[in-house]
């Protein structure tokens, strides 16, 4: 069972999970057949494929996760209500390979850098149609507010007869 199968919250479900370009696989076990009879070529492929064995990176129905380590290791998330924008990034052996990194920013100081994954356009396309399912445009109003503007509704109110704002209690 994954991290992210663990982590989930009840009602929440797993939209997308990133892996691994395949090309980085290629070159750890390039490294380790060509670099082999050396100890440097056993230490870059055991270090390259435990880095990949232990990150995970995935969209579920509320957040996006990275997770990281092993011994050491953290995880960072970000609601999807929370992002505000998704960038990828494919170098020209990135866009040949079919891989890439995806940048994610959100309200406040929230940014999350993916590592290099495969199909970097169809993650961040989970990550847009997971924030979109989240975000049905449902407004959330306070009671008060929810009064005054039926009120207003009923009495065909206009913008110039409109109560003043209250000010906030503190």
């Amino acid at each position: 069972m994954t991290y992210l199968e663990r982590s989930l919250a009840p009602g929440e479900e797993i939209v997308c999970e990133g892996r691994w370009p395949m090309i980085y696989w290629v070159m750890a076990w390039a490294a380790l057949l060509l670099l082999g009879i050396f100890v440097v070529g056993v230490l870059i492929f055991a270090r390259a494929a435990i880095h990949m064995s232990v990150t995970q990176f995935g969209v579920t129905s509320q957040r996006v996760v990275i997770k990281h380590g092993w011994l050491h290791g953290g995880t960072r998330e970000n609601r999807t209500l929370k992002v505000e924008g998704v960038s990828v990034g494919q170098s020209f052996w990135g866009k040949l390979f079919g891989y890439g990194r995806i940048m994610v920013t959100g309200t406040g100081e929230a940014h999350l850098v993916f590592p290099p994954m495969a199909n970097p356009v169809a993650f961040r396309r989970a990550i847009e149609s997971a924030r979109i399912a989240h975000d049905e445009h449902e407004v959330h109003l306070a009671e008060e507010d929810r009064e005054v503007i039926r009120e207003a509704a009923e009495n065909g109110a206009r913008e110039d007869d409109a109560p003043p704002p209250r000010a906030n209690a503190q």
